[in-house]
């Protein structure tokens, strides 16, 4: 098959010692990236606990080896651009060049939980560029930055180890500003679909994913861009579409993901003590099918 990539989000959920075996079992059963999920708070799981992304990311780092580990997507919300370049550098190396950074503008919940209040939606996305922005300058050694709302300035260490590259920029979005944002700065375009897609049945569901892309390919050809030097990638596993749900639900999952045009499938996973050996056996079994 000609998607390039299949990939596992499992949320940090619990304490390491129960998430730890869940990437170990990702990279025997052949997974390209396990990503993980950047929130300070989530009604899915009331009254648990939830891991910080990055230290999650980092431990992941020291018992695997092959595997690629990602945030699906770090939060523009509670993040700022110097020391998101800090924290994704430092996992860089930690890992020996594995890191896979999503970025995406994040959830006003967060935002609540982190600030006490919810901003609006045209406030978090001049952040999200900000943040997008700062996070390049940084990278690239500035010492100072202005951007719309965010800024840094004063800057003494360097951006980076010695060595280490940046790691794959992954850049979420699925609006006409974050689509433009995407296809100025991104490695990887991810979207999941979008708010209000739970309640799409299958067909409407890629439908509207297939016009995402063609509007991301729209927005790269304004940006004087080729759309095929980014890799298109898919998240599913929220509302109908179900990919877990069954052998043959997830192998029409990658079959319709690439038909679309996507190179990555990256498949949404309960946190890892919920998973049930039937779940687990539809992963291996896919992988084995897929590859």
């Amino acid at each position: 098959m000609s998607l390039s990539r299949l990939s596992l989000l499992l949320p940090p959920v619990g304490p390491w010692h129960n998430q730890l075996p869940g990437y170990r079992w990702a990279e025997e059963v052949g997974y390209d990236v396990v990503y993980t999920a950047d929130h300070l708070t989530h009604p899915t799981v009331p009254g648990r606990w939830m891991g910080e992304a990055f230290t999650t990311l980092t431990a992941a780092a020291t018992v695997t080896d092959r595997i690629r580990l990602g945030t699906l997507v770090a939060s523009s919300v509670f993040r700022t651009p110097v020391s998101l370049a800090r924290i994704a550098m430092t996992v860089q190396d930690v890992s020996g060049g594995r890191l896979v950074l999503g970025l995406g503008a994040g959830s006003p919940l967060c935002a609540e939980a982190d600030q006490g209040a919810r901003p609006p939606l045209s406030e978090m996305s001049k952040r999200y560029a900000d943040v997008v922005r700062g996070y390049h300058a940084a990278i690239d050694g500035a010492v100072e930055w202005q951007g719309d709302v965010l800024s840094f300035g004063g800057l003494q260490t360097t951006a980076r180890p010695d060595g280490t590259p940046t790691p794959e920029l992954v850049l979420a979005g699925h609006g006409p500003r974050s689509l433009a944002l995407a296809a100025t700065y991104a490695d990887t375009w991810n979207t999941y679909g979008g708010p209000g897609t739970a309640d799409l049945d299958g067909d409407e569901f890629w439908q509207l994913v297939g016009r995402q892309l063609s509007d991301f390919q729209d927005a790269c050809s304004r940006e004087g861009r080729d759309p095929n030097t980014v890799r298109r990638s898919l998240l599913l596993g929220y509302g109908r579409v179900l990919p877990a749900a069954s052998l043959d639900s997830y192998l029409e999952a990658a079959e319709r993901a690439e038909a679309s045009g996507f190179d990555e499938l990256v498949v949404y996973g309960a946190p890892w003590n919920d998973l049930e050996p039937n779940d687990l056996a539809v992963h291996e079994q896919a992988l084995a099918r897929l590859r």
